[in-house]
């Protein structure tokens, strides 16, 4: 054990008397618009970093921002910090990693209230409905979430003086927007992250309220924004409709030919490599009760919109099946009234959602060898690529994976915590795995009806609640296991 004069259930007691206080500072994390993707917030980005540095400061760990990019394209700063533990600790070294940008807050008029104002409502009544929550951009994914490992480090460290573990801690500020220079950076501090003997991440969620959870798989993401150009300039649409190709509607009519009847990708190769769950994993997620119709009922659709790829439930469909989105299309006039123009050009975004032992560069070449079979006569591409991530799975029989269900029991108050999946990406996942062969505990306190990524974005205070004390026992439960 790290420590010999501090118990956890002083910790603990800790965290509950810092509770208000701790709230406070994360309402004062989510009024900065730390929106990675547009350029415009850059400042309030690096604000964002600043205010995470200074909280780790206060906790007794040494941070400070690194920067990241190169000089002709410069990229967010990562905050990094480590811990040595405490003086003879001979216990594992924890990675913890997670992030402080946020999704822009577009659209802005379906938010009830302003985004980056956030304000805490009440029970929307008893049982599974909204209880008392934060709203605000950022509220679930990511800042309240590593709020929780913040206020777990500041409650150790005022209780014991100390941290029980040695750690090495990234924040960083691109996650939203592709992760472009992280794999970097990591590289970068290769030294350090190779001495890590596992990696924590709080970006996930549970089964439910009070269905506590861990996630031992995540998928992959490659994410390319492809516009398809024609004329050298907008043409009138009295002259030209009907005798050149427009870019809208060819590129709607390529899209529409990404899937079959049966909503399975048609690119060919795209399911190659495409591991299979063995059917005892299947057979263990079986007794995990979601209600569907349930589900899309919260989200304003009925139960004829259960669709995916044929052959797979919902929840296979979810955690161990590829997909392929549009997240956006856009193209000629979009203000206000009418303008008869055929659009020199037509934009879209369009994302994969990969599983185990997929490349997402290898999904992206195939994705722009399919493009450039199914060119429009007289139209071209060009591509950007966004960035993605491999996808990731821990064991779960890890030692390390026992440690923290043991912990979350703890936190929960008893209750056996289960053991899921997720389709979110994290791209850190793969990248570790894969370039350290360091092993990612996945311990998040979301919900389904968190809206993530959606105007309203909630997390809850009994969520938040569980969180910190889930990180007080893990660094206990970590401390005490021999590398």
């Amino acid at each position: 054990m790290a420590t010999t004069t501090t118990s956890m259930d002083q910790v603990l007691e800790r965290v509950r008397a810092n509770e208000q206080a701790g709230i406070q500072r994360l309402l004062d994390w989510l009024r900065i618009p730390s929106v990675s993707t547009d350029q415009a917030f850059k400042g309030d980005v690096r604000k964002a970093a600043q205010w995470c540095a200074d909280r780790l400061k206060e906790a007794g760990i040494d941070a400070s921002l690194k920067e990241t990019g190169t000089k002709d394209k410069p990229g967010h700063p990562i905050v990094w910090a480590q811990h040595p533990g405490p003086k003879g600790y001979t216990g594992p070294h924890i990675l913890f990693y997670g992030h402080y940008d946020v999704q822009p807050p577009d659209p802005l008029n379906l938010w009830k209230s302003p985004p980056f104002e956030p304000v805490i409502l009440p029970a929307d009544g008893k049982g599974d409905v909204p209880q008392e929550r934060i709203v605000a951009r950022g509220a679930v994914d990511d800042k309240g979430q590593v709020a929780t490992f913040l206020e777990a480090a500041r409650a150790w460290h005022e209780t014991a003086n100390e941290i029980p573990c040695k750690m090495t801690i990234i924040i960083e500020g691109e996650e939203e927007s592709g992760s472009a220079n992280l794999e970097r950076f990591c590289n970068e501090n290769k030294s350090a992250l190779e001495q890590c003997d596992i990696c924590v991440i709080s970006d996930t969620g549970m089964l439910g309220r009070g269905k506590p959870a861990i996630t031992s798989g995540v998928r992959g993401l490659a994410y390319t924004e492809i516009k398809l150009h024609a004329a050298d300039q907008d043409l009138h649409s009295g002259m030209w409709g009907g005798r050149c190709p427009n870019p809208i509607n060819e590129l709607a009519k390529v899209i529409a030919q990404l899937w079959d009847k049966d909503r399975r990708v048609t690119i060919p190769g795209f399911y190659d490599d495409v591991q299979d769950v063995p059917q005892a994993d299947r057979d263990a997620w079986a007794p995990i009760a979601r209600d569907y119709p349930k589900m899309l009922e919260k989200i304003g659709m009925g139960s004829d919109a259960n669709v995916g790829e044929k052959g797979f439930n919902a929840l296979e469909r979810e955690w161990i099946r590829p997909t392929c989105d549009c997240n956006g299309i856009y193209g000629g006039y979009m203000g206000e009234g009418a303008k008869t123009v055929i659009p020199a050009w037509a934009g879209a975004k369009v994302s994969f959602r990969l599983v185990a032992n997929q490349d997402p560069a290898k999904i992206t070449k195939l994705f722009r060898t399919w493009l450039d079979d199914h060119t429009p006569p007289g139209c071209r591409w060009e591509f950007h690529d966004h960035g993605g991530g491999f996808p990731g799975n821990v064991a779960s029989q890890s030692p390390y994976m026992q440690a923290a269900m043991r912990a979350l029991g703890t936190a929960g108050g008893g209750a056996d915590p289960a053991i899921i999946r997720t389709g979110g990406s994290i791209p850190v996942v793969g990248m570790l795995k894969g370039d350290f062969g360091l092993d990612t505990l996945l311990v998040g306190f979301g919900l389904d009806d968190d809206r993530v990524h959606s105007p309203n974005e909630k997390f809850e205070l009994d969520c938040y609640r569980l969180g910190c004390r889930t990180h007080v026992a893990l660094m206990d439960e970590l401390a005490r296991m021999k590398p």
